[in-house]
């Protein structure tokens, strides 16, 4: 082939080759044209749903705090890490930097892994630390994403876990006033539109399509200087006694608001991983219980009531016993000729049943429900037991005689302490209230103002040299109660060893103003009268609340003997 003939040749082939690259980008170009004008709303909705994400804003949970703005329940932020089945892409090495990233167990991963294969959503970690979060996220691995939420905290943990209770990993309330009060408390959830990048992580904020609504702020009526001094007690006696359970209450007499309500045993909130399922009853308004000789001080303000007697009225309890129908009726030992008050300071089980027994039949009754025995307490709490206040007729009078001692009945330690709140209110039993309240709960007559106050004079005498109660003395301030000691029901009728120790008292007796019950079920050991058990721990529990709550003595006029406490040797 000559060189001109080659010559033509490569120009020929030069000029197809160009031909065709003019061709191809003029191709390309009228694609590009075509797409820009006719399918540039499909092209960017597609890109759109590549980059840009709805994501839910979650709704900052309100906090509970207590009456003085301590925090008892409080939201923080956090982020749960989830991945995408379909998306998912980890070789062995990987898998093993996430699983330590995440704090779990390799193996368990892989487990995971392999039985969601065929779920959009799987959650690996809930609740992690933001930067324990971009730590997982820094690994980039395909389909591993997180979202932010919000965990419960308590700061009062075990203290106030009870009254509190607590809300589950979805911040839905599950026990207690986390219950309750959900729907105020758990607010809105709103929504954005976010651009994200191929792993997953927000690049910017768009726009946002719903604000999120932060639940509000809930109050309660517990004061949590009071809460822990109750707790302190109430366990340190509890384990003292190696006792099976406790409770205690304390209430402010004035308003109706409850200042302190605790339990033992108790479970920490923020670390539910050992929990037994026992521990999660706030005993003080769902476990029942006789109330014993603790009622013998609204069995005297019937009788008061009633007309028939007065407070310097006389009975004769001789020999130290009775006999209804076939039933025998005891006292710890002959007491004699006693007047309303000796019966109660005393607790002379024959002369309450003597009292009931002369009274119209329902007057016991009566008053026992009055006081609020039989029926809610009016604070809300969900669960609380109204126990149990029977009817007895004309011809049960075995019944109508135990029910004067506090046998034959049974209430919450919550019910008990509002039923003392009658002799603290001059005669008026307010309903109870766990939130904060400006103004006092709607109130009751259900005694005359005279009649409180015999009353109260009576069970000032329990804790005087000579009564059941010695030990529940408070220095430098009067203050009166009953002790109860109740015998636990069996499977064969009442336990000779297994006893439930109770006092309940008011304080101070010059100018009432609180009510304070402890309960504590089955003390071991030498000691489980209410007198032994029960009163000291009372004496601790009001001696702070009236220094915290800045209660002017009403005994410094008196010898100093008589201003001091009982003191164990």
């Amino acid at each position: 082939m000559s060189a001109q003939t080659a010559s033509r040749a490569y120009t020929w082939r030069f000029r197809l080759v160009l031909l065709m690259l003019s061709m191809l980008a003029l191709m390309v170009a009228s694609k590009i044209v075509y797409l820009h004008l006719f399918e540039d709303e499909f092209l960017k909705n597609q890109g759109d749903a590549r980059s840009l994400r709805v994501v839910s804003i979650p709704a900052h949970r309100g906090m509970i705090l207590d009456r003085n703005g301590e925090p008892l329940a409080v939201s923080a932020p956090v982020e749960s890490i989830w991945y995408d089945p379909r998306e998912w892409v980890a070789d062995k090495p990987q898998l093993r930097l996430l699983a330590k990233a995440l704090g779990m167990p390799a193996a368990r991963l892989e487990r995971k892994v392999a039985a969601n294969a065929d779920k959009k959503f799987v959650y690996l970690n809930r609740h992690m630390a933001p930067a324990d979060a971009e730590q997982v996220l820094a690994l980039g691995i395909a389909g591993v994403y997180s979202q932010s939420e919000y965990k419960r905290y308590y700061p009062a943990a075990e203290v106030a876990t009870h009254l509190v209770g607590f809300a589950n990993v979805d911040g839905a309330g599950q026990e207690g006033m986390e219950l309750a009060y959900d729907e105020w408390l758990r607010g809105g959830a709103g929504s954005k539109q976010v651009l994200k990048d191929r792993l997953g992580r927000t690049i910017k904020d768009i726009q946002d399509l719903k604000q999120a609504n932060p639940g509000q702020d809930l109050t309660l009526s517990i004061d949590l200087r009071v809460q822990y001094l109750a707790y302190r007690e109430l366990k340190a006696a509890v384990q003292q006694h190696r006792a099976r359970s406790g409770s205690a209450v304390v209430l402010d007499a004035a308003t109706g608001e409850v200042l302190a309500m605790v339990n033992q045993p108790s479970y920490n909130p923020n670390d539910r991983s050992s929990l037994k399922v026992s521990h999660l009853r706030n005993r003080a308004a769902t476990d029942t219980f006789e109330p014993g000789s603790t009622m013998k001080p609204l069995t005297i303000a019937a009788a008061i009531a009633s007309g028939k007697y007065s407070a310097s009225s006389e009975i004769n309890t001789s020999p130290g016993y009775i006999r209804v129908k076939n039933y025998t009726i005891r006292d710890h030992k002959n007491y004699g000729v006693l007047d309303l008050g000796h019966i109660i300071s005393k607790s002379s089980n024959v002369g309450a049943s003597k009292l009931a027994l002369s009274l119209e039949p329902r007057a016991i009754r009566n008053m026992f429900f009055n006081a609020g025995l039989g029926r809610a307490t009016g604070s809300g709490f969900p669960g609380e037991q109204v126990g149990s206040l029977p009817y007895f007729g004309d011809k049960r009078i075995v019944e109508r005689a135990a029910m004067s001692y506090g046998y034959g009945l049974s209430v919450t330690p919550l019910q008990l302490a509002q039923s003392y709140m009658a002799f603290a209110g001059e005669g008026i039993r307010r309903d109870l209230s766990l939130l904060k309240t400006e103004q006092p709960m709607p109130g009751e007559r259900i005694m005359p103002k005279r009649v409180a106050r015999q009353v109260l004079a009576m069970i000032e005498q329990v804790t005087a040299k000579g009564g059941t109660g010695r030990r529940a003395r408070v220095p430098a301030y009067r203050v009166g109660g009953k002790t109860g000691t109740l015998h636990k029901v069996g499977a064969g009728g009442y336990e000779d060893d297994k006893y439930v120790a109770v006092f309940a008292g008011v304080a101070p007796i010059e100018n009432p103003r609180f009510v304070a019950i402890v309960v504590v079920d089955e003390p071991q050991g030498q000691e489980y009268y209410g007198g032994e058990v029960a009163a000291p721990v009372f004496s601790r529990i009001m001696a702070g609340t009236l220094r915290l709550m800045n209660i002017t003595p009403d005994k410094l006029g008196l010898p100093p003997e008589q201003q001091l406490a009982w003191k164990s040797p």
